[in-house]
């Protein structure tokens, strides 16, 4: 149809007249997709019985999407948000960097604890913000197509933004310089992303901590050794082993993909 239907004809059809046949119906359908001054008209010829029930339906539709489970999580993760959701394991983090710098001011001839525990500090917050057990909005968030990788990297990013600082405060006020500090760091977030495609972020994280500190941690303190991988000196190793694993991380990001089946 290169025309508009005339008004008649938009009025039989909206009274569902038998006498329009299916070739005029199916005509006056076509133009009413691409043609909205003849939907206005339709809608004006629709009897008032008729636009009542309409109304009451758009009514019930509207009332049910505004009470469905998916709106109300939506509500639900507005009002506790992510810091919230993340501050018991940020203060943790925290807590450990305090102890830390506490043992090494009264233990001075000690392995540096503010070395030893700062390479895993950021990872159970990290965890923690990829795990369906501490998100409200796991499977609202498993459904939406920013997750993925993206989403993983938006979050440890700002799990990295409230842990840094602790650390830099920790490294500052024990007067370690921030290669010896950052870069582990850095390294053992990145691992924690490359192997947590394979087995999940938070079984990554928990496994890196505690293979870290039964190899590295204790026998450092057991030792009274702090490892040369701490050194002054280690920072082009880290620096190059944080490339490296940053390269894994992005050549493998469809395995992040997997959202929903990642952790279980």
């Amino acid at each position: 149809m290169t025309t508009h239907p005339t008004h008649a004809l938009i009025s039989r059809y909206a009274m569902g007249d038998a006498g329009v046949d299916d070739a005029t119906v199916w005509a006056v359908e076509a133009h009413l997709e691409s043609c909205a001054d003849c939907r206005a008209l339709l809608a004006d010829a629709i009897d008032p019985g008729t636009r009542d029930l309409l109304d009451r339906v758009a009514d019930g539709v509207a009332a049910g999407i505004a009470a469905s489970p998916v709106r109300r999580r939506r509500r639900l993760l507005r009002r506790t948000g992510a810091a919230a959701r993340l501050l018991p394991w940020l203060a943790t983090a925290a807590g450990l960097m305090l102890l830390a710098v506490m043992f090494e001011k009264v233990f001075e001839s000690r392995p540096s604890l503010v070395l030893l525990i700062a390479p895993v500090a950021p990872l159970l917050p990290v965890a923690a913000a990829w795990s369906r057990y501490t998100d409200p909005a796991w499977e609202l968030m498993a459904s939406v197509p920013r997750a993925g990788l993206r989403l993983l990297l938006h979050r440890t990013a700002a799990v990295l933004a409230a842990v840094v600082p602790i650390l830099a405060v920790a490294g500052w006020g024990t007067g370690h310089s921030p290669a010896q500090w950052l870069l582990p760091c850095l390294a053992f977030i990145a691992g924690t992303l490359a192997l947590g495609g394979l087995v999940g972020v938070d079984r990554a994280a928990l496994g890196l901590t505690v293979t870290w500190s039964a190899g590295v941690v204790l026998p450092s303190l057991a030792g009274n050794r702090l490892p040369s991988i701490l050194n002054g000196d280690s920072w082009p190793g880290w620096v190059g082993l944080t490339l490296a694993l940053t390269a894994v991380v992005l050549v493998r990001a469809a395995d992040h993909n997997r959202l929903g089946t990642d952790q279980t």
